[in-house]
């Protein structure tokens, strides 16, 4: 038994990460992230369609290049969150606009599923 299955008997494991794959490869019962973290992990080539995604929508969306830059960082956290939620059975923390926190009807898009 290695060091991180000896305290996964005794504690509850969080991955503070925007690395999906590190976070897979582990097998944290719940992850947490914040945008320092997911700028390090946009960089990497496997999440470059996260990336192209957010950049997609905010080039769509009405405002000045302020308005869309929001869109872009609002969009890319969410969506790194909903990807961690794929391999966390428990709770994933992603800070974001705290006016993001309410908005349950928002996003995803409607013809984008979760599951």
């Amino acid at each position: 038994m290695n060091f991180l299955e000896s305290l996964k008997r005794w504690t509850t494991v969080v991955a503070d990460t925007g690395d999906i794959e590190a976070i897979a490869e582990h097998k944290p019962q719940d992850a947490t992230t914040n945008p320092s973290l997911l700028f390090q992990a946009a960089q990497k080539p496997q999440y470059q369609d996260l990336v192209n995604e957010a950049l997609d929508l905010a080039l769509c969306s009405p405002g000045d290049r302020t308005a869309r830059t929001a869109v872009f960082m609002d969009h890319l956290l969410v969506s790194f969150g909903c990807e961690i939620l794929k391999v966390v059975p428990g709770r994933v923390s992603t800070e974001v606009d705290a006016g993001l926190s309410f908005d349950t009807e928002g996003f995803p898009p409607a013809s984008k599923s979760l599951t």
